[in-house]
């Protein structure tokens, strides 16, 4: 008996209009992959419409391999999008090796300078856009109102909305002056969480009122900023859908974020391999999911492979052609993103080279300067960035003595989205012992960073005080409570100006 058709399944059975669903749903894509690298497979990929790749700190093996691999990309694609997690801060991607020349979010919210913090964006942004990046998945918008948030932390500018809204326009401002696409994170806010959805999904439990005041404002900042992009989160926000998250929330991605709040850039998924996204029904599915919500741009993941790319891209073609995804909303989310290339080209050959220049100003900052050299920028020493950390009056007293300094650091180990970066003072200084190393008559900072009470830092810190040692203990994350010395980030530069207090009892500009 032949099998009868449905209205939708008779439009899509034959070949060239399964390859045109299949080139939509490419247009949608942005896959990560293994290696340092192009695989032949992201090549063929392109060739099939693929919308974008992003790139992760295992792709990066140096600032020359790095270079060549984008240089490889773009000549195969032109137009790509070429994406990348360059927070700044303890989130870098093209500093993976060595930690970031940027001090992050939560130190540009306590100096509360918004000119700084453009200015901070625009050298992140020349930088990118001297490798022919044009897509940054930052800035952090998350109001960090959970101190023992595990995932946010130190990404964010702060615990107050205003000031996290203000420094979210600013750094907007700062990177898309300089050529790069900014994408704000992560919508409607995982701020106030204390699971991380890379290995659960969150809940966020405050009523719609609050949501409203505090999670939604720096949100609303990145609408009146023009924000190019802003990407969702895969938590449950019980006031705004409590059956759905918000990736895969039409209630939120349409009805909030597009319909009342008027944003009508590109909405990017967090990556789909999370398991608050597909833990249950795997990437695929979460594909389909995300774009019947509303998302335009779907991150598949780090290590997406040639396999999971082709079941996506089926799973999409299988929504369209079983009517669950309307043929409407899978072209208006490859045409969004089509459009965000085209409003952020890659730069050309001179522009590159002008702005890997401006790139390599590293930490002078200061007003940006929409072309030429950064004229009249001044320099974020590390005597600015110690203007951000808390020093308690034990630490004040502890930086007066006059003993030998011993730093010890306990490993801590980070989220998924900081991944292994160098941190704290072991990546400035050969200064850093052991615990069991430590001199007689010396004056110890015992540092970490996430310092709950189960913390193993407190062992430490308690051994070497009972053995007469006068002690402090360092903060390098957000404060939880119990230390003495707080510095709200652990990048590179930030890690140089406390290195440089503690040994030298004062950071020099």
């Amino acid at each position: 008996m032949d099998t009868i058709q449905s209205p939708a399944t008779q439009s899509f059975a034959t070949g060239p209009a399964r390859a045109h669903l299949r080139r939509l749903a490419a247009g949608t894509l942005m896959p990560g992959f293994t290696g340092i690298a192009v695989p032949v497979w992201i090549l063929d990929a392109y060739d099939a419409g693929l919308a974008a790749v992003c790139l992760y700190g295992t792709n990066v093996a140096s600032p020359v391999q790095l270079r060549e691999l984008c240089a490889g990309l773009r000549a195969h694609s032109p137009n790509t999008l070429i994406a990348v997690d360059e927070e700044g801060g303890d989130v870098t991607r093209l500093h993976y090796l060595t930690g970031s020349t940027q001090p992050g979010n939560a130190v540009l919210g306590r100096l509360d300078d918004v000119e700084l913090t453009a200015a901070s964006a625009s050298a992140i942004g020349y930088e990118l856009a001297g490798l022919g990046i044009n897509l940054n998945l930052a800035p952090d918008a998350d109001v960090n109102s959970a101190p023992d948030n595990p995932v946010i932390g130190v990404r964010s500018f702060g615990a107050e909305p205003d000031l996290v809204a203000r420094h979210t326009a600013a750094w907007i401002r700062g990177l898309e002056d300089a050529g790069v696409a900014s994408c704000a994170k992560h919508f409607p806010g995982h701020g106030d969480t204390t699971a991380d959805s890379h290995l659960a999904l969150p809940r966020v439990t405050a009523d719609a009122a609050t949501l409203d005041v505090r999670e939604l404002v720096p949100f609303r900042a990145l609408v009146a900023a023009g924000g190019a992009t802003v990407m969702t989160s895969h938590i449950l926000v019980e006031a705004l859908d409590p059956d759905h998250p918000a990736t895969f929330s039409s209630s939120i991605l349409q009805d909030l974020l597009r319909r009342d709040m008027g944003f009508e850039g590109v909405i990017i998924t967090d990556a789909l391999d999370m398991a608050g996204a597909s833990a249950e029904t795997g990437v695929p599915e979460a594909a389909v999911r995300a774009l019947v919500a509303g998302a335009d741009l779907l991150c598949l993941g780090s290590e997406t492979g040639p396999a999971l790319f082709e079941q996506t891209l089926n799973a999409i073609a299988d929504a369209v052609e079983e009517g669950r995804l309307p043929l409407e909303r899978l072209a208006d989310a490859a045409a969004r993103t089509a459009a965000l290339s085209s409003r952020f080209p890659a730069a050309g050959a001179a522009e590159i080279q002008e702005a890997a220049i401006r790139g390599q100003l590293g930490l002078q900052t200061g007003q940006p300067q929409p072309s030429g050299t950064i004229a009249g920028a001044k320099e974020l020493d590390g005597e600015r960035i110690a203007e951000a950390f808390e020093v308690s009056d034990a630490a004040e007293k502890w930086l007066a003595r006059q003993e030998p300094v011993a730093i010890v650091q306990v490993e801590t180990g980070a989220n998924f989205a900081v991944g292994h970066v160098p941190w704290g003072p072991a990546s400035t200084t050969q200064a850093v012992v052991g615990e069991g190393e430590v001199p007689d008559g010396a004056r110890v900072a015992v540092v970490g960073r996430g310092l709950d009470a189960e913390h193993p830092l407190w062992t430490v810190f308690a051994r070497l005080r009972a053995e007469g040692h006068a002690v402090i203990a360092v903060e390098c994350g957000w404060p939880r409570g119990g230390a003495d010395i707080v510095t709200y980030g652990a990048s590179l530069t930030v890690s140089r100006a406390l290195t440089s207090l503690l040994l030298d009892g004062t950071v020099k500009a």
